[in-house]
């Protein structure tokens, strides 16, 4: 699965290249807008939720096929939502570029754009649709690949969160020198998700790293555990997609109705 997830992902690289050249991307970067740094919102006191929108998923299926971002995003934000994050993959996950573009303009929250990052190119387009971080995946890319997006991304002002599985990626991860790591708790090539991945990668995860869990999290009884494991971040995509009330379960999630951002662990 993840092999086919790469190759389409290299093939619409090339195809919205051929619409669109990279110089076209680089004329339009001073015209961004607001800085709005997605790092340091997951540090603030309290686990901070980033809140995704995305419409389906070769995991689950169709999730949501009427929701719009406007209205979505919104709603995250009023529930408490610490950061977005937006899917712009079209062929597996029904997204889009625009999807960035329309976040941007409905909410004040830092934007991560969620995809298969595996060309410069994309970084570009991140930049300038609205994007103020993106997802690389340790699996998908090799070492001088994900040192160079890395690299390429901070030059353009775009902070990364660098995803991993395995102590093994964990490592990668590491001897980049990472700011944020996700911690993945789903297999992308199996498909299946243990959240128990966090907690046995946690002890080596060195001091000074802001980790953001990723998958299988729906309950604010399990934020709470993860905080304290010294998680500082998850990311809930499907739980707030699928919900009738998302700004209701963003409020639960993230404890916006007890009036404080602070840490409740005693």
């Amino acid at each position: 699965m993840i092999e086919q997830l790469i190759a389409a992902a290299r093939a619409g690289v090339e195809e919205r290249r051929s619409r669109t050249p990279l110089a076209d991307l680089e004329s339009r970067l001073p015209g961004r807008g607001d800085d709005r740094p997605f790092s340091e919102a997951l540090v603030r006191p309290g686990l901070s939720v980033i809140a995704e929108f995305k419409r389906r998923s070769p995991s689950a299926g169709e999730i949501s096929a009427t929701a719009t971002v406007a209205e979505q995003v919104g709603a995250y934000e009023r529930g408490g939502a610490a950061a977005l994050s937006v899917l712009t993959d079209e062929l597996h996950f029904g997204g889009s570029l625009e999807d960035l573009r329309v976040a941007r303009a409905a909410s004040s929250l830092p934007i991560l754009r969620k995809d298969f990052i595996v060309d410069p190119y994309q970084l570009y387009e991140a930049a300038v649709n609205g994007a103020d971080a993106v997802l690389l995946i340790a699996r998908a890319l090799d070492d001088d690949e994900l040192g160079e997006l890395y690299v390429g991304a901070r030059g353009l002002d775009l902070d990364c969160l660098v995803e991993v599985h395995d102590a093994e990626e964990l490592e990668r991860a590491l001897q980049l020198d990472v700011d944020v790591i996700g911690i993945n708790n789903r297999n992308l090539e199996q498909g299946t998700v243990d959240v128990a991945t966090t907690y046995e990668l946690m002890p080596d995860v060195p001091a000074g790293k802001t980790v953001v869990a990723e998958s299988g999290i729906s309950a604010r009884v399990e934020l709470e555990e993860l905080e304290r494991v010294g998680v500082d971040a998850v990311l809930i995509g499907s739980a707030l997609m699928g919900a009738a009330d998302p700004e209701a379960l963003a409020r639960e999630l993230t404890a916006a109705d007890e009036g404080t951002r602070e840490h409740h662990l005693p």
